[in-house]
């Protein structure tokens, strides 16, 4: 199969939400758990940040990763939707997974995908985590599809989970309340690992924070810490600035971004908390945030 056949035998072979709705959800993680049994557990050959939220998961994934990069890391990037190319989706250091891999993934492994039959998402996020396995990458961002305790990507155990915000999200599936939508994506809050969340909200503090205590998991508000404005974009760079302020005399910050709405303000908070939560692990600095933010 060419590489436009084999994505329009997955579109067509699986179920996908995008396609057909509610019929495509699976309310458990049965079929991503057999995947990751038939290829080995390759998420525990990396490290990873899982993010959830309604809004800016994108943007907080795809400048996490970036600011890794910059670290000289070798990193995976895992996101969904995708706009133009399925192969947006799974990148290594901003590197499109190539076509030839997507051909030979369910080439070899099409007894496995018509014996599971695991939905569209399901498949991407197995592929996703083996590409990373065999690339050999030193840590993975994985964004959220939906929702996140029975999330595909929820098998993984981060050093680190964040949730950006919460809004009306996929209600038929989450839940018809702010706080219900909340227990939801906490789900991805795991047992002793740090958890950042970016936006307060009075609706669902009190849900993270009892998911985090149950789960003895440290928990930052981002928000509480960091305080982001932003100026005018220049029409030379189409880059706009931002001052970032952080809890000691000694965090702020100037930095560009070439995401350029106001709502970054607040992905741009959360980062910061990323990255302060990252520093001892990975090593991450000021000069990182400033570089990675300015790539991505």
């Amino acid at each position: 199969m060419t590489y436009t056949e084999t994505v329009e035998y997955l579109f067509s072979l699986l179920p996908a939400y995008h396609r057909i709705g509610k019929p495509a959800y699976k309310g458990n993680l049965d079929n991503t758990l057999e995947l990751d049994r038939s290829f080995g557990h390759p998420h525990r050959l990396f490290r990873s940040v899982h993010v959830a939220g309604t809004n800016g998961t994108g943007s907080v994934s795809h400048m996490t990763a970036s600011i890794l990069q910059e670290a000289g890391y070798r990193t995976g990037l895992y996101t969904s939707p995708h706009l133009k190319d399925f192969r947006e989706r799974i990148r290594v250091n901003g590197v499109m997974i190539g076509e030839d891999e997507v051909v030979r993934f369910v080439q070899e492994h099409d007894g496995l995908i018509r014996r599971v039959t695991p939905s569209f998402f399901e498949l991407t996020v197995a592929m996703a985590f083996d590409y990373f396995a065999r690339m050999k990458v030193d840590v993975a961002v994985i964004e959220v599809g939906m929702g996140g305790r029975l999330d595909s990507t929820n098998i993984i155990t981060p050093v680190l989970s964040v949730i950006t915000n919460i809004g009306h999200d996929h209600m038929e599936f989450l839940g018809d309340t702010l706080a219900a939508v909340a227990g939801e994506k906490a789900g991805i809050i795991k047992k002793g690992v740090p958890v950042i969340i970016g936006e307060t909200q009075d609706e669902t503090r009190d849900v993270f924070r009892q998911r985090a205590e149950t789960m003895n998991a440290p928990l930052t508000f981002a928000d509480s810490r960091y305080r982001c404005g932003m100026g005018a974009i220049a029409p030379e760079s189409a880059m706009r600035p931002f001052i970032l302020s952080g809890p000691g005399e000694s965090d702020r910050i100037e930095g560009v971004t070439p995401l350029g709405g106001l709502a970054q303000q607040k992905n741009i908070q959360t980062v910061a908390a990323v990255v302060e939560a990252l520093s001892e692990e990975f090593g991450l600095t000021q000069e990182h945030f400033i570089r990675g933010v300015a790539a991505v």
